[in-house]
């Protein structure tokens, strides 16, 4: 069996340190349980890189309230999550039928360390070898004409178009009445202010390979159409974990601004 992604430590590392925090932004307090020795050690390395742990929990926060607003219009939508990683977001938030897509190590590693049975929610997890087995047969159970939310969180920058395009595909196919949440990032921010940081990823074995001047037109391209943005520094400001005065983000760093953000997608309406 393959190890456990070294990067899905230390998105795991950031917010047990924003959960150790007075004024936590995403109080995920479960992930402490999956930090193991091996994982304390990947992430000591990333204590100190400041402004893009605060961005990486502010994504994390980002998405959390969207599937809340989902959830108090829905409180039975199915919620899928594709490369879910550590998330604790079925033990945390109210409401939902949650489906954990991920690795064979990880989906073991959850289990043993927080179990299903545990969950006030219905839980399903699914392991899915990404590289050898398909998406749409893991999924195609779970097809429906209903509503889903499907959250795919810092997994596309690790893909190529082609891969990208084909996920989009399976999910519109299986879930017609979907909308998908995502983080994507610019070329331009990826090359000004996440260049180092990704630098120390890569040492950890990850691969980026999905930074374009504009990400979300190839969704739209795909049949989508964008249903909200969330800027992930704006958020960050907002919560207080980043400071600066906001007026100089919009005027001065349009980049940092607008450069990374999440994308709610939804099937665009035909014409």
């Amino acid at each position: 069996m393959k190890p456990i992604s070294n990067t899905a430590f230390y998105c795991c590392g950031v917010r047990m340190q924003d959960a150790e925090t007075a004024n936590p932004v995403c109080q995920d307090t479960y992930a402490k349980v999956f930090m193991d020795e091996r994982g304390l050690n990947i992430f000591s390395a990333f204590k100190e890189e400041t402004n893009p742990n605060a961005g990486n929990v502010a994504r994390h926060r980002i998405i959390d309230d969207c599937i809340r607003q989902a959830l108090a219009e829905n409180p039975d939508l199915k919620i899928i999550l594709i490369g879910a990683g550590f998330d604790s977001r079925a033990y945390r938030l109210d409401g939902g039928v949650w489906i954990e897509l991920d690795e064979p190590q990880i989906i073991a590693y959850k289990n043993e360390r927080l179990p299903v049975d545990a969950c006030k929610n219905r839980l399903q997890r699914i392991a899915i070898d990404f590289e050898t087995e398909s998406l749409k047969e893991k999924l195609q159970a779970f097809s429906t004409d209903d509503p889903v939310m499907v959250v795919i969180e810092g997994v596309f920058i690790y893909l190529q178009e082609d891969a990208i395009r084909q996920t989009l595909q399976t999910l519109r196919r299986l879930f017609p009445a979907h909308k998908l949440v995502c983080d994507l990032m610019t070329e331009k921010f990826f090359n000004k202010y996440s260049y180092t940081l990704q630098q120390k990823l890569g040492r950890l074995g990850a691969d980026f390979r999905f930074t374009l001047s504009n990400p979300a037109e190839l969704f739209c391209r795909c049949g989508y159409q964008i249903a909200q943005k969330h800027s992930i520094a704006g958020k960050a400001v907002e919560y207080g974990s980043v400071k600066a005065p906001m007026l100089l983000f919009n005027v001065f760093m349009r980049t940092l601004v607008h450069g990374y953000s999440i994308f709610v997608f939804e099937r665009a309406l035909r014409r």
